[in-house]
């Protein structure tokens, strides 16, 4: 439809990645980044860590091998009889339990590398409810008598996947010597992952950059924002020639 429309009214077109849009949205805060930094990417669909030189200057450090942090949120929180998008809902949650209440896998912390795993969280929470007699049972879950054992469930969710962010970042940061680090993406909102990391990055001389909440999920200004650093920094937006190659389905050479 893009190519299309910039065919149609004769202008030029510049196709923006939508993790590149996640990845530059800090500048568009009040507290905008500098580059280079080291940036955890981390939403429903992707958890990565990169190295930023520059627009177009990335290199991927690491990412899940598996689930995303934020489809550990969501998938955990559908567990728990909670809706979708099931995240937000998990971390209010969480605010009236006790974290250390479940013993959870932090899976990957001590790899040695700086990939993610999620998977076998999901799995854990749901052994537990198993162990609980609550799997798959909306009465139970809705229990109000049950709400505080969900809550510590919770908020031992959220501390597993908040601690593994954190510690990986940590260790990106360590790895690139880097001083400077852009958390981007919808788990970005988390307040309990911005809070444990705002701790240790100021115990360790490091700024931490954010997008404003309301831009930390998808958006259309961080897409055209991503366009316009990329035109600044003299990539030049795409030809009509270039984006709009028709390929027909049927051998026209006759016709």
């Amino acid at each position: 439809v893009a190519c299309a429309l910039a065919t149609s009214l004769g202008k030029p077109m510049l196709g923006v990645h939508h993790l590149e849009g996640h990845l530059l949205s800090p500048f568009l805060s009040v507290d905008p980044p500098e580059f280079p930094f080291v940036a955890l990417l981390v939403s429903g669909g992707h958890t990565q860590l990169m190295r930023v030189d520059g627009v177009g200057r990335y290199e991927l450090l690491g990412e899940t091998v598996d689930d995303a942090a934020g489809e550990a949120f969501d998938k955990s929180a559908k567990l728990m009889g909670l809706p979708y998008p099931g995240g937000p809902h998990l971390s209010r949650l969480a605010e009236q339990g006790r974290a250390d209440a479940f013993a959870l896998p932090r899976p990957m912390l001590h790899s040695g590398n700086l990939d993610f795993s999620f998977a076998g969280l999901k799995t854990a929470v749901r052994t537990h409810l198993v162990r609980l007699g609550w799997l798959d049972q909306p009465a139970a879950l809705a229990d109000p008598a049950h709400q505080a054992v969900l809550a510590d469930l919770a908020a031992s969710t959220q501390a597993a996947i908040a601690e593994v962010l954190v510690k990986k970042s940590l260790a990106a940061l360590k790895a690139t010597g880097l001083k400077r680090v852009v958390v981007a993406g919808g788990v970005g909102a988390n307040r309990l992952l911005r809070e444990q990391l705002n701790q240790a990055c100021v115990r360790r001389g490091i700024r931490v950059h954010y997008p404003e909440l309301h831009l930390c999920t998808d958006n259309g200004a961080m897409i055209a924002l991503a366009a316009a650093m990329r035109l600044q920094s003299g990539q030049a937006a795409l030809t009509r020639e270039s984006v709009f190659d028709v390929r027909p389905r049927w051998d026209l050479s006759a016709v």
